[in-house]
């Protein structure tokens, strides 16, 4: 058992907090050049590269056990969840601001919550039940300026978006709730490299590679970034999950959809012209505390012993 140090784990967890809030800002601007299909197809193909190239390289990659009668449904059922998902979430950035998609993405874990509590019989505090009814109430006060268009029809675009983050948050915690019984017989990286091997062959009909062939520097600076991103803020998370609580990782991590509120606030009075922001008045702000206050409290269990769990490369994959 490791020896918990939060000197360590929350330096990680704040570089996965980071990297994951950055994440839509970098994807909505390469949006505007690329199709959802492309810019998913190149995330999968650059992750399952240097991953396959890192993984197999080290001599930690045995993905025969997920291919076995017993983990093969499984398998496919994590596999299907997280590439519906990864399209789901760009294809929802077209329509909606990336600090929108943070703050309704914070569904996926809670659903993951919920549907472990239904079907693999874990315990759900009322304090984590307190928190699921925090966020609920936190998207409508957060989405109270749109309320009025939503009821109105006249915000369909918008809505679709709305449906497909939803999608994402829904298949996510599919993927989530399969990876969990996976990983009782495999690792993470084994699960991810197949995950992102399958999300390059899928992909690759509805992508148009050579468009990029166009793309200026900073369109491919925010493409390099995003292949890289996944694997960065996956090796920092599992490493935070090794040296800290995963209560206490997951409950940083709650911070993501206020940091990307920042970062956008931030970019677009600087450069107007890149990202369109969230319309937000001071209930909007007070929505978007409800979410990381409830997503926080969701997160952490009556239980707060430290124990490395299997499942620490556990992710929410945008």
């Amino acid at each position: 058992m490791a020896q918990s140090n939060w000197k360590v784990g929350l330096p990680l967890a704040l570089v996965t907090v980071f990297m994951w809030a950055i994440l839509p800002i970098a994807l909505k601007g390469l949006l505007e050049h690329i199709s959802p299909g492309t810019a998913t197809w190149y995330r999968f193909a650059g992750a399952a590269l240097l991953a396959g190239l890192y993984y197999g390289q080290a001599r930690q990659l045995q993905i025969g056990p997920l291919f076995s009668r017993r983990l093969l449904p499984l398998t496919l059922l994590a596999v299907t969840g997280l590439l519906i998902n990864y399209l789901a979430y760009a294809s929802g950035l077209d329509y909606i601001t990336p600090g929108a998609a943070q703050v309704v993405i914070q569904l996926a874990p809670l659903l993951l919550l919920i549907s472990s509590v239904l079907w693999l019989g874990e315990r759900f505090s009322p304090r984590q039940w307190g928190g699921v009814v925090l966020v609920v109430s936190g998207l409508l006060l957060f989405f109270n300026q749109r309320l009025g268009e939503f009821t109105s029809g006249a915000g369909g675009d918008y809505l679709l978006g709305l449906g497909y983050i939803l999608i994402a948050a829904v298949t996510w915690a599919v993927y989530g709730f399969f990876q969990k019984k996976i990983l009782r017989s495999a690792t993470p990286q084994n699960l991810l490299v197949v995950i992102y091997i399958a999300g390059t062959l899928c992909f690759l009909p509805m992508a148009d590679p050579l468009k990029v062939i166009h793309l200026g520097w900073l369109e491919w600076a925010l493409l390099a970034f995003l292949t890289a991103n996944t694997l960065i803020a996956y090796g920092a998370f599992s490493k935070a999950m090794v040296y800290w609580e995963a209560s206490s990782v997951s409950a940083t991590l709650a911070l993501v959809p206020v940091i990307t509120l920042m970062f956008s606030t931030l970019i677009s009075s600087i450069w107007p012209n890149y990202i369109v922001v969230e319309p937000l008045n001071w209930i909007s702000w007070t929505g978007a505390a409800a979410v990381v206050v409830g997503s926080a409290l969701a997160a952490i269990s009556s239980r707060r012993g430290f124990s490395p769990p299997r499942d620490a490369g556990k992710k929410i994959a945008n």
